[in-house]
């Protein structure tokens, strides 16, 4: 299909506590590669298969957590344009000025009912260290740790999800992949493109909370062997290795040094516009979180950042 408007996940900024503990667990378990360093101490990332110079920024600070996430838009008549129809749908943008990332050009930002910050962009530099593009391997340099490819999407906790909804489907253009009744709330899974998700929403009384960033691997061998990883550097693993009904990705979850939840993930199906959403009972919730296991982990819907 053809992609216009949101393109994709851009970055996300997670707050850790210890930087240093924080650069080993996301570069050297993850595999990410470290870009850079900024003036202010917030670290740049990235995966091995992403063009853009970075996906994930680290900012130090007291309390564990999500500061933001942006999205990539086409062009910039495209920002433009979902600027004029965020103020149109009444909602408060402010704009972020070129540079304020390194080798990003200018961010519009808005807070979303559950509390979250979200930006738009259209422009960031390329990596010096990206894929190949002329006879290229399927590597640049040979992958480390648990090799994540990319920021793949993130799970948020926060109220008012079906206005989070309407907005992003009737302005941003997303459309929900799948919808799981809570017993009179519902989450959702949104996508902006063929993924069976770019982000998902759960209903929460914490504004602003965050649940996971996930990462995409290769395929179910890459998820096992990320669990040996984890197993080898004892990172605390929530659940896992498993596969979900919803999305139908293979997981696990874990938790970096300073309590944030990390998951990485394989597969998940191909969406499409004309699919319809798949909409899961309160009564098969289990199943479609954990399709193994059939039920829910306590720890896993009631702990946070």
């Amino acid at each position: 299909m053809a992609l216009t408007g949101v393109l994709r996940p851009g970055y996300i900024q997670i707050r850790v506590l210890d930087m240093s503990e924080a650069i080993v667990h996301y570069r050297d378990r993850l595999g990410l590669t470290e870009v850079s360093t900024g003036s202010d101490g917030r670290v740049y990332l990235k995966g091995w298969d992403e063009f853009d110079r970075h996906s994930v920024i680290l900012r130090e600070a007291d309390e564990a957590g999500m500061d933001v996430m942006g999205f990539k838009v086409l062009d910039d008549a495209t920002l433009n344009e979902l600027t004029a129809k965020l103020e149109a749908y009444n909602v408060v943008v402010d704009h972020v000025e070129a540079g304020e990332q390194p080798g990003v050009g200018r961010r519009v930002g808005f807070t979303i009912p559950s509390g979250h910050r979200m930006e738009l962009f259209a422009q960031m530099e390329k990596s010096d260290d990206g894929p190949q593009v002329v006879n290229p391997n399927v590597w640049q340099s040979e992958p480390r740790g648990m090799a994540v490819t990319r920021f793949d999407h993130a799970l948020l906790y926060g109220p008012a999800i079906d206005e989070v909804t309407d907005l992003f489907c009737d302005v941003l253009g997303f459309r929900v992949a799948e919808r799981a009744d809570l017993g009179g709330a519902h989450a959702v899974w949104l996508t902006c493109s063929n993924k069976a998700h770019d982000i998902a929403f759960v209903p929460n009384p914490d504004p602003g909370s965050f649940h996971h960033a996930a990462f995409y691997l290769e395929n179910v061998n890459d998820v096992v062997h990320a669990g040996d990883v984890m197993a080898y550097h004892d990172i605390p693993i929530d659940v896992g290795p498993t596969r979900h009904g919803i999305t139908r990705g293979h997981t696990i979850y874990f938790f970096d040094p300073c309590g944030n939840r990390n998951e990485v993930f394989a597969g998940g199906y191909t969406y499409y516009p004309d699919n319809p959403t798949r909409e899961w009972t309160t009564e098969q919730l289990g199943k479609g979180i954990f399709y193994y296991e059939r039920e829910l982990n306590d720890a896993f819907l009631s702990v946070y950042t």
